[in-house]
Formats: C-alpha cells, sequence, structure tokens
C-alpha cells in the first residue's frame, strides 16, 4: 500500500444517505487504494452539525460548507457572518459547494445569483476557497466572478468541470482550477479530457462527487473515494504522463488551494 500514488478526494458527500452505516469501510477503502485525505462538502448548512462530526471523527476527513444552487430556493440564505463562523472550525477548508444551475432549476436564478454573491463575499473575508457548481450558466457564471475578483480576490475551484471550453479559459484566466471527476473516465467524454488536456496541470484537482458519477466499471453504481484512483489513471493518460506524477502533482495542487488543509496536516 506504501507504493501507491497517494492521492485527495477533494469533493465528496459522505453524508448522503448512500454512506449511512458504512462509513469506517468507505473510508478504509479509500486509504487502501491510496487516497490519504478527502474533503465532505455540506450542500445544506442546517446538515453542518452532521457533516462536521464525520471531519471529527476520521483524521483522513476535511469539510466545507455552503448552499448547493439547486436547493437554494428551499433552503434559508446563508449569511456572511454564519459562514465566517463556520469557517473557524479547524477542519473547515472551503466555502461551498454554491455556484448556478439552470439545467434544473432555471426558475430560482435570482435567489442563486445572491446565494452566490454571499459565498464569494465569505471567500474573500475568511480566505478559503470558493467551491463552484456550474451548470447551463457559464454567462452569469463568469460575469459574478469576475466582478468578485476585480472587487477583492479568491480562490476558487471549479468542481466536477464539465462545462464548455470558453468558461474554462475565463477561469484559468481569473487564477481558478478545475476539478476532474469520473465524467472525464467515460467513453463519451472527449471533450470534456479536451478541456483538461489544454488547461496547466498545476491547476487541476481530482475528485469524485460521490456518491455520484463513478467511473468505469462502476459506473452506475454508488461511487466512493477509493475510486479517484481510476479518475488519477484517465487523467495521467490525459497529460501522457505517469500515474505517480499526476498524483503528485495534483495532491500539490490540492495543498496550495486547500492551504488550510495543508497546514493541519502538517500540524498534526
Amino acid at each position: 500500500m506504501t507504493d501507491l500514488p497517494q492521492i485527495v478526494d477533494s469533493h465528496c458527500h459522505l453524508d448522503f444517505p448512500d454512506f449511512e452505516g458504512e462509513l469506517p469501510e468507505v473510508i478504509a477503502r479509500a486509504k487502501a487504494a491510496g487516497v490519504t485525505r478527502m474533503v465532505t462538502i455540506c450542500t445544506r448548512l442546517r446538515n453542518e452539525p452532521a457533516v462536521r462530526a464525520i471531519a471529527e471523527t476520521y483524521p483522513e476527513v476535511f469539510y466545507a460548507a455552503g448552499t448547493h444552487p439547486m436547493s437554494a430556493a428551499e433552503e434559508p440564505l446563508a449569511t456572511l457572518d454564519e459562514l465566517i463562523t463556520l469557517a473557524a472550525h479547524p477542519k473547515f477548508v472551503g466555502i461551498g459547494e454554491t455556484g448556478l444551475d439552470y439545467h434544473y432549476t432555471a426558475d430560482s436564478a435570482e435567489v442563486q445569483q445572491v446565494s452566490l454573491r454571499v459565498h464569494v463575499e465569505a471567500a474573500q473575508e475568511t480566505g478559503l476557497p470558493l467551491i463552484i457548481h456550474s451548470r447551463a450558466a457559464d454567462a452569469d457564471m463568469a460575469q459574478i466572478l469576475t466582478e468578485g475578483m476585480k472587487a477583492k480576490p479568491f480562490s476558487c475551484v471549479m468542481h466536477c468541470y464539465s462545462s464548455g471550453p470558453e468558461l474554462a479559459r475565463q477561469m484559468l484566466d481569473l487564477g481558478f482550477y478545475l476539478s476532474m471527476s469520473g465524467i472525464a473516465t467515460f467513453p463519451r467524454s472527449q471533450d470534456v479530457r479536451d478541456i483538461f488536456a489544454a488547461a496547466p496541470l498545476d491547476r487541476i484537482l481530482l475528485e469524485t462527487d460521490s456518491p455520484y458519477l463513478a467511473p468505469p466499471p462502476h459506473r452506475g453504481r454508488r461511487n466512493e473515494p477509493a475510486y479517484t484512483a481510476l479518475t488519477a489513471k484517465t487523467g495521467a493518460e490525459v497529460y501522457g504522463i505517469s500515474v505517480a506524477e499526476f498524483a503528485q502533482a495534483t495532491t500539490a495542487n490540492f495543498d496550495r488551494l486547500f492551504a488550510k488543509a495543508a497546514s493541519y496536516e502538517a500540524a498534526s
């Protein structure tokens, strides 16, 4: 196991019912696959205590919290003070996920935009990276994030990137990161692989977004952090390097972006 490339699952949802009663085994399998750290993401702030408890229980797990755009109209609007208070926890390492999703929830576009701007401000004030979900909203996403950067710089990752090449270029120009999920491993996702191939290696993260988007040979079944290793193999092929080199690069990128997690690791 010590010879395995050491990688990070920068985005998973370990509090979801899909993992109920199985977390010790799920995390053990991740470690056995070389996944040394995981960031579990809270998508509704009322669930934050449960997500925090997972991070407090498992040394390998960190967490982030925000209001997912698809639930922005159903949840109380997050406040800047609320997010700043949450960010004081030593294992709270990111703001979100937040963002815009007009594919299923275009009717709530206005409240999604308000919510996103609150999260941008929280990232600006805390220095923690913003974790963005973006689907079918490229123009508004680019405008809001560009305006935010002009007002006060912040760091950001476009999680599970599968939007178009133009938004990718705009986000990279802002200094942001793109995160590669199991989508990049799907046979029909050559366009996504091409977008990553055109991006600098020092701006790429790995994730599962588990329990969703399991890569082959698990596609159609529950995803879990251990399968980050399968996406890493595809990433290495995209960049024409070894899995060990790709793992080393994406881990260094994670440590740079999620500096709070890296410093926690060093201190412990």
